[in-house]
């Protein structure tokens, strides 16, 4: 079975992250540069929350509060899921489905190495089985 190592090794390790004094605007502003639908929120190298789209949406346009004055420490999502790389896919789309979450964190030990979001897990799915149809039908017709 596929593991969130071997999706990293395609995908790669790249994060984008804020830190949690920056304003919403300027995470939005990120975000839209980078095409992320969410960040990761690091204060002195700790990985302590996610900036996402949901959460600005929820937290600052239905409240009414400004995107320049609100930090992302008062919107981000404190309680993290994450997965660490020997991680499957079986079990990251669980905790996704449970949790109601798109992104995950990627953890070795206490070391960020990547995030993954819902739509890369579900890609990795559907390849993983595009490729077990591909060699069943190349068994069932090679005799």
């Amino acid at each position: 079975m596929k593991t969130v190592g071997d999706l990293l090794k395609t995908k790669g390790h790249e994060i984008w992250s804020i830190s949690s004094d920056s304003t919403a605007y300027g995470a939005l502003e990120l975000m839209a540069e980078k095409d992320v639908g969410a960040l990761l929120v690091i204060d002195e190298g700790r990985l302590v929350g996610i900036f996402s789209e949901r959460d600005y949406a929820r937290k600052v346009i239905l409240k009414g509060r400004s995107s320049r004055e609100t930090t992302v420490g008062e919107l981000m999502t404190r309680s993290l899921f994450y997965v660490s790389p020997d991680s499957t896919m079986d079990e990251c789309m669980t905790l996704m489905t449970s949790g109601q979450i798109r992104h995950l964190p990627v953890l070795d030990g206490l070391r960020l190495v990547g995030i993954i979001t819902l739509g890369d897990v579900v890609k990795k799915i559907i390849s993983d089985q595009e490729f077990t149809i591909h060699q069943l039908e190349s068994y069932v017709f090679s005799g």
